[in-house]
């Protein structure tokens, strides 16, 4: 898989792209992630990217030219199957987005900012905006991140342990059960008796009903959906 994520702040992504999983998918060749500065694609000496909004008001716009630049370059080399854009009215993201997008084979991830971009990039370029919740961010950058290690993390192989990437939160509408570590006893708490038993079908059922209990108290708009799916 190949990611090419389009900022006009690339130091934000640094850090976050060259360590723990993302670090590794990216050295065992499982995906490729290239960070685009947009001020590259400016023809100005000020190298800008944004400009005040027609019609007056507060805050600045991410300028059409460098993106269609960028956007235009990027797919004269390859087809991408999403131009996704970040931004606070896209779709929002959860699970089955993110399974759906760790198939794919090439994707560009354009960060909004400030106001956000000229809305002729959102007509004519991007085939999918999405959100990662509703709240705002100084910029698309975070979300960005949010998206790419949702995806990365799927990766056949990205894992060295694919049960649990299987029974991890949302996979199948449910929340996850409790876990627990050595040592079984902690400050006067003890470890559940069933998941030291040995016995693997009380186990299951025991998670799966933790599972629908921690759903029902903490997501019950969760809850609905897979009762509705079953």
């Amino acid at each position: 898989m190949r990611i090419d994520v389009i900022t006009g702040l690339p130091k934000i992504l640094t850090s976050p792209l060259n360590n723990s999983i993302i670090k590794r998918a990216r050295e065992s060749k499982k995906v490729k992630i290239v960070v685009h500065d947009l001020r590259k694609y400016t023809q100005d000496k000020h190298k800008t990217i944004d400009d005040t909004p027609y019609g007056g008001g507060a805050g600045m716009v991410l300028k059409p030219e460098p993106i269609f630049k960028c956007i235009e370059n990027l797919k004269s080399k390859r087809n991408y199957d999403e131009i996704i854009y970040l931004t606070a009215d896209g779709e929002t993201f959860h699970q089955s987005i993110a399974n759906e997008l760790s198939l794919k084979n090439n994707l560009i991830l354009l960060c909004g900012h400030y106001k956000g971009i000229d809305d002729r990039v959102r007509q004519k370029l991007i085939t999918r905006e999405i959100s990662v919740g509703d709240y705002i961010l100084t910029g698309g950058e975070i979300a960005a991140l949010v998206v790419i290690d949702a995806i990365v993390r799927l990766i056949p192989g990205v894992l060295s342990d694919a049960e649990s990437l299987l029974t991890d939160s949302f996979q199948d509408g449910l929340l996850d059960a409790p876990v627990y570590t050595k040592p079984a006893v902690f400050r006067g708490i003890k470890v559940p008796e069933v998941l030291l038993s040995g016995n693997h079908k009380k186990i299951s059922e025991w998670r799966l009903n933790e599972r629908i209990k921690r759903t029902k108290e903490r997501r019950p708009d969760l809850w609905k959906k897979f009762i509705k799916r079953k």
